[in-house]
């Protein structure tokens, strides 16, 4: 039976994984068992991927970045170089937090992108198409298409889903040159706006 993804034979792939069709997963990387990977991914080198972790379609998880059991990446979620996610809030050696019980659990949504080298501590999601900068660590929630920069990470603005800033008239609203989808910004949230065309 053929498959329809590729793993380079210097990856280590466990039993009981699900890859869906498209995906490409690249050298030195592991993904553990029970995890979910979605269709047309790509999984650089280096990359671990936990027990039991769910990826969604379309996402890219660039070099030496490990995806711990308690992280959920919805669809076209980007992560960059060498980010770092966490899973337990207080680490310590001498009196260890093995298995999925003491996990902190993340959630990053759809079309979130995260920066190289940056930081998300465990317990926290990450909204919608937000852009978290490189070398940040976010310590809280964040918001659907905000933009964070910082350690720790504060928000200094809104992105467009294409990640394009976004500057808001009057009304709060603002239309992104690359996507060409409409925004408004209400009680300091920012919404997807409907064409009436």
């Amino acid at each position: 039976m053929s498959k329809n993804y590729y793993i380079n034979e210097h990856a280590v792939v466990d039993e009981n994984v699900s890859i869906g069709e498209g995906t490409k997963i690249w050298h030195f990387s592991h993904v553990q068992k029970g995890a979910k990977i979605g269709s047309y991914c790509v999984l650089g080198q280096n990359v671990n991927v936990g027990n039991n972790v769910s990826i969604g379609d379309y996402c890219k998880i660039q070099n030496n970045v490990s995806v711990y059991e308690g992280v959920t990446l919805e669809d076209y979620v980007f992560c960059g170089p060498s980010m770092v996610f966490t899973n337990i809030l207080d680490p310590k050696c001498k009196y260890p937090q093995v298995g999925a019980q003491y996990y902190v659990k993340t959630l990053v949504k759809e079309g979130a992108s995260i920066g190289a080298n940056a930081t998300i501590v465990c317990g926290n999601t990450l909204g919608k198409h937000c852009m978290i900068g490189a070398g940040s660590v976010v310590t809280k929630d964040v918001p659907d298409y905000a933009l964070m920069v910082g350690v720790p990470a504060k928000q200094i603005g809104w992105v467009s889903e294409a990640g394009k800033r976004l500057q808001f008239d009057e009304n709060g609203i603002a239309r992104c040159e690359k996507s060409n989808i409409t925004y408004q910004l209400k009680n300091n949230q920012v919404f997807e706006v409907e064409d009436k065309n």
